[in-house]
């Protein structure tokens, strides 16, 4: 027996992974959408193809993703390549990142950001107080 591919529930999974509220993907898909129309979207098992290329775009995961995905084949996938002795014949690689230096480079980026808006709103109210003074 061929287990189906419940596309509404994979609709649900992709914007969960990707933290997408129902409210905002309605608003991607535009003003004849609502939360309650995605909450509904979400429990048919078959959607029209307009509406998953529809949620394609505004998601940018490929038609296929919702249509084809099988949780059920992902983790015995994941279960057979990723057990203990799977995991000898396969290489792994380790990035040593070093995190302090890369929350140095953030906190940098963050001060250069606010110092330029603080010159652009420094520049915004010196036109302003010219205006005024017209």
């Amino acid at each position: 027996m061929e287990q189906k591919v419940h596309q509404g529930r994979n609709v649900k999974r992709f914007r969960e992974m990707l933290n997408i509220k129902q409210e905002a993907l309605a608003y991607d898909l535009g003003e004849d959408w609502n939360q309650k129309k995605i909450s509904l979207l979400e429990q048919k098992d078959v959607i029209e193809d307009h509406i998953l290329r529809q949620i394609s775009n505004a998601m940018r995961i490929p038609v296929e993703a919702f249509q084809n995905f099988d949780e059920e084949k992902a983790v015995n996938l994941i279960s057979c390549n990723f057990s203990d002795n799977a995991m000898f014949n396969n290489r792994i690689e380790i990035f040593n990142n070093n995190p302090i230096e890369e929350m140095k480079k953030l906190h940098e980026e963050k001060i250069a950001l606010y110092e330029r808006m603080l010159k652009e709103k420094d520049e915004m109210m010196g036109r302003l107080e010219k205006l005024i003074n017209k």
